[in-house]
């Protein structure tokens, strides 16, 4: 929020995906930099955007997410670079929920689509998931960095990390690095529940290639009651309700780790099944 907000200003323009993070809204609101929205991961409607206003301002960001957090899909990253260089543009990428899920090895959406680091201005991403902790970071080029470390309000006048975040943070990363097929063993158990949940006739929505997937369910009444229900069954999964999402698709959203088991994912799909039933 604040690294937007500090390097944008009102002769600036900020396109985000409608479905970008609360952090992401608030950094642009920050800024006081022109803000427009383009239809989710719909690439070809920000084309559009940045062909008619691009002239018109100083500096422009693309701001996206690479999994995104209400639906489990990912952001179209090699169509929006190549619009970021065409247009000479900004790049953020929020990757809160795509870092240590995605790629070969767990390093993310970029490695997912192989893109070169650098094609990305501003990586973002949490500690408080993949890497058990708490805190997040950016990254980016050294020039950058530097600039933003010496200069952010957010980050000069804030508190760092204690030690034990630190070092959990920097254990999860070790372990990842000395065991990558722990992200092979995460996509394939993800993959497993979303076949699963569709071919049981539940709506998993747009949900793909991610640990993300949620269960759209219609009114909020009905995910709470279902949410209750599997909880005293001894399945934790919360539910997601307007304003987060549009009213009439309230969800339960299912975080898939490498540590469950195909016999676990089993079992809680057709209890949501049998409790979906049930109201």
């Amino acid at each position: 929020m604040t690294t937007i907000g500090h390097l944008f200003n009102h002769n600036d323009l900020i396109v985000c995906d409608s479905l970008s993070h609360n952090s992401i809204q608030e950094g642009c609101n920050l800024s006081g930099a022109t803000i427009i929205e383009f239809p989710h991961n719909d690439y070809q409607a920000l084309d559009n955007i940045l062909s008619q206003q691009r002239e018109q301002y100083q500096k422009v960001l693309i701001a996206i997410e690479g999994v995104y957090s209400t639906d489990g899909d990912l952001a179209p990253l090699p169509e929006i670079i190549k619009l970021k260089h065409q247009y000479k543009t900004f790049l953020l990428v929020d990757e809160a929920h795509s870092i240590g899920t995605l790629g070969l090895s767990g390093r993310g959406i970029g490695e997912h689509f192989n893109v070169q680091p650098s094609d990305v201005d501003l990586w973002m991403g949490t500690l408080s998931k993949s890497f058990a902790s708490c805190g997040g970071y950016i990254a980016g080029g050294k020039e950058l960095i530097e600039y933003l470390k010496y200069t952010s309000p957010g980050f000069v006048f804030s508190v760092g990390m204690s030690p034990a975040n630190t070092a959990a943070a920097l254990a999860a990363i070790q372990l990842l690095k000395e065991e990558p097929e722990r992200a092979i063993t995460l996509q394939t158990r993800a993959k497993f529940c979303l076949d699963l949940a569709k071919s049981r006739n539940l709506n998993a929505g747009s949900s793909a290639d991610s640990p993300i997937i949620p269960i759209i369910v219609g009114e909020p009444q009905k995910a709470v009651t279902l949410s209750k229900n599997l909880g005293q069954q001894g399945i934790n999964v919360n539910p997601m309700v307007y304003p987060s999402v549009p009213y009439d698709a309230a969800r339960l959203r299912l975080f898939i780790t490498c540590l469950h088991t195909e016999a676990q994912i089993a079992e809680t799909v057709s209890k949501i099944v049998r409790a979906s039933e049930e109201i």
